[in-house]
């Protein structure tokens, strides 16, 4: 079976999410890490969803779905690093990789535009 490159790369991420939602526990961080966690991994939960959609349309609206959490994960990431919970360095790994997220959500939800 052929790869499918958003699919991994919002696994990726979400593992990533994970892993920075352990580390904000681990610093008594309890309400931003619920909330990157959900939004963060939310992505790729909505892209499988969309890969098994039973229409265009219904892919179409998972999608959409995925950008938005996508976008609202990178206001919680800003916020976690404008108040030193991040640093530069980590925002910008997975700033890199969540805009890369969404260039790619866009050009799809574009072009399944009926």
């Amino acid at each position: 079976m052929k790869e499918n490159i958003i699919a991994t790369k919002t696994f990726d991420f979400a593992v990533k999410i994970v892993l920075l939602s352990k580390k904000l526990i681990a610093k008594n961080e309890y309400v931003l890490s619920k909330q990157i966690l959900k939004s963060g991994t939310s992505i790729g939960a909505n892209v499988e969803e969309a890969i098994g959609g039973i229409s265009k349309k219904d892919f179409r609206a998972k999608m959409s779905i995925s950008y938005k959490e996508a976008r609202e994960t990178n206001y919680w990431l800003r916020i976690l690093k404008d108040t030193d919970y991040i640093s530069t360095e980590e925002f910008d790994v997975l700033n890199n990789e969540l805009t890369s997220i969404l260039k790619i959500l866009y050009k799809i939800i574009d072009s399944s535009k009926e």
